[in-house]
């Protein structure tokens, strides 16, 4: 949830709360939790004395009001809305000669699936993400900073007014790979030899990439279906976009 008179973010959950304790714990302005957590942060405590930041012990109730959610499991830090930047073309030289991955979403519009994204980009450790501005297009809310169990401190969140521009600029810099149900080439035929690092293009719930999105990739790649016997297929013909950014980003790593 964002106090808009505040331009603050309520981060809620053990693992997301402590991780920003343990990466910049210079964010949390308030401190809320519940009688049963609170010997998990007498350290963090002592530092917000130590700074004028406020804490206190609240009951669950209370802790749900202030977060927007019942799955606060028992924490509520209150922060600055993350900035996120306007992406830039120094941005996405530097990524080119430093052989970095990056991830664009195309209006991918539920907060838990950005949430999921985020943990496994940090897992992989692929750290740029792009987001268009687009109201099809969720940003970082309490509910993404929650899934992400703690990722959103490690990766960079960019937005762009155009993700189609934003393609057509990286042609020759970067392996532009868009996930399409209609694609021939599995994630694992995906090229090994070449230097450039690969910009992942991850499509809407329902619709997928956009055509013109995908006019703009060097690459077209698929997660076939896992047969369990000859003969069968498994009857659900494709993942959540959560589920299948683990799949692409793993085979990307390999290459």
């Amino acid at each position: 949830m964002k106090n808009t008179q505040r331009n603050e973010l309520a981060v809620c959950g053990l693992a997301a709360v402590k991780k920003v304790e343990k990466n910049h714990p210079e964010k949390i302005k308030r401190l809320y939790f519940t009688e049963e957590k609170a010997p998990l942060f007498g350290g963090l405590c002592k530092k917000l004395a130590k700074n004028h930041g406020i804490y206190n012990m609240k009951p669950a109730g209370d802790l749900e009001k202030l977060s927007g959610t019942v799955h606060h499991q028992g924490v509520v830090a209150m922060i600055d809305y993350p900035e996120i930047l306007p992406l830039d073309s120094d941005i996405t030289d530097s990524w080119s000669e430093n052989g970095e991955n990056a991830i664009l979403l195309d209006r991918i519009g539920n907060a838990n699936n950005f949430g999921a994204i985020v943990r496994s980009a940090a897992f992989f450790g692929i750290k740029n993400i792009v987001i268009p501005l687009d109201e099809a297009q969720t940003s970082i809310t309490t509910s993404s900073y929650r899934i992400a169990e703690g990722g959103m401190e490690y990766v960079n969140i960019f937005s762009v007014r155009s993700s189609s521009r934003l393609l057509e600029a990286l042609a020759g810099k970067m392996i532009r790979v868009g996930t399409s149900l209609d694609a021939k080439k599995t994630v694992a035929d995906l090229r090994a030899d070449t230097k450039l690092p690969f910009m992942i293009v991850l499509g809407n719930e329902e619709e997928g990439i956009s055509e013109v999105i995908k006019q703009n990739c060097d690459e077209l790649v698929i997660i076939p279906w896992y047969k369990m016997s000859e003969g069968k297929s498994c009857v659900i013909d494709s993942l959540n976009v959560a589920q299948a950014s683990s799949i692409i980003f793993y085979e990307i790593c390999k290459k």
